[in-house]
């Protein structure tokens, strides 16, 4: 399985990882990247991929500069989420900046992962700054050079096209950073929002090491976070930043031959039960679920002496083992239980909405192996279906053709 790890020691920035990645690709991918890159119709952006070195370790820097100018220090000042008073910094909406990526010769793909980027960045910096989503009338969102970045990620990671994306946790840096809004303790508001549930650490190097959108980048893309797994390298790529630190400023990309193996565990903790009212055990089932089980399952069967009865299943992550097999000798009748250890794998969870003639609908989409699935979300389609006074059906058909 073709497996791409990101290294993120020193956190990530926009410009950075969209190096890491630009060092991936072929000699032909390179020429046509840039070219693409140039030709966006992103006012006055030029993008070029320069030779660096950080420490004694070559890579390359991508340099986004608009009308002649670069953002000063842009991997590691708050990327570009917040100005440093260039004075090239554009008031942009979050629907302004969909707009741009929309107008974009690019590939529908490419577009749908930078849009989903930017959402997660609004929603993240609108819960930063407690305000609603539409009134992130950014500074922060609105420079160009980081539309330029995460456009540039999401073209370089498609032509890539890794089956599996992982990545390390994630050095978030310490102290403060400087930005539109006053002095910011680090990681930033809408960092520490973006990188709920990754792991991540600080403390080692003062500064911001992960901007938001390296964070953004990072959770769109990567399936899960922790050590590298095993896999036969095939090439590395070193994205070089401007900032010059004691150790190595860079986020390295690794694309290997990784084993076609299970990407998680889950057990089952299961029973035979056969002195229950299918009331009571519909009770326990929900129960179960309420205090955290994945799924819970009954199925019918015959028990000792011809005794109709189930075989109760409860999924749950190996963390929750105790908790939920107390839960079960509690709810229920039974006086034991079995435990089984499952390998399991599983496409990567995910969410997002679609516009259609009856507002917007919720949708799940789930994607890993090279596969992508998405179905419109029961609950937003019933609602939808209410308010509008159509049918059911109806409200489906719609997400679906917005799919």
């Amino acid at each position: 399985m073709k497996t791409l790890y990101i290294e993120c020691a020193m956190g990530c920035a926009g410009d950075m990882l969209t190096a890491a990645l630009y060092e991936l690709l072929s000699d032909g991918q390179k020429a046509a990247f840039l070219e693409k890159m140039n030709g966006l119709g992103l006012p006055g952006v030029r993008v070029a991929a320069e030779a660096a070195s950080t420490c004694g370790i070559a890579g390359t820097h991508m340099a986004v500069t608009v009308h002649g100018q670069e953002e000063g220090d842009h991997d590691h000042d708050h990327d570009h989420h917040h100005d440093h008073g260039h004075g090239h910094h554009h008031h942009a909406s979050p629907d302004h900046i969909r707009g741009l990526i929309d107008g974009m010769d690019l590939p529908e793909a490419v577009k749908e992962k930078a849009r989903g980027v930017y959402d997660a960045i609004s929603l993240a910096e609108a819960k930063a700054h407690g305000c609603p989503v539409g009134e992130v009338h950014y500074h922060e969102v609105g420079a160009l050079d980081a539309v330029a970045d995460v456009v540039g990620a999401c073209y370089a990671l498609w032509l890539l096209a890794p089956e599996r994306v992982t990545a390390s946790p994630v050095h978030v840096g310490s102290g403060t950073v400087r930005c539109a809004h006053g002095v910011m303790p680090v990681p930033a508001p809408a960092t520490a929002n973006l990188l709920t549930g990754v792991p991540a650490y600080g403390g080692e190097v003062l500064g911001e090491l992960c901007t938001p959108t390296g964070a953004a980048l990072l959770v769109n893309f990567a399936q899960s976070f922790g050590p590298m797994p095993p896999m036969r390298l095939l090439s590395t790529g070193c994205g070089v930043g401007r900032k010059v630190f004691d150790r190595p400023n860079c986020v390295r990309a690794m694309l290997g031959e990784g084993e076609e193996g299970a990407n998680g565990e889950i057990l089952e903790l299961v029973c035979n039960i056969d002195d229950m009212t299918p009331e009571a055990l519909s009770h326990a089932c929900q129960r179960l679920l309420d205090l955290g089980a994945l799924d819970v399952y009954t199925l019918p069967g015959t028990m000792k002496k011809g005794r109709p009865g189930h075989l109760l299943t409860v999924l749950c992550a190996p963390e929750r083992e105790a908790d939920l097999a107390r839960a079960i000798l509690t709810h229920t009748s039974t006086i034991g239980l079995r435990v089984r250890r499952c390998g399991k794998y599983f496409l990567a969870p995910g969410a997002g909405m679609v516009s259609t003639p009856y507002g917007a609908v919720a949708v799940k989409t789930a994607e890993g192996f090279g596969l992508r699935k998405a179905k419109p979300e029961d609950s937003s389609v019933s609602a939808a279906a209410q308010v509008h006074g159509v049918p059911y059906q109806t409200v489906w058909q719609a997400a679906c053709k917005a799919l």
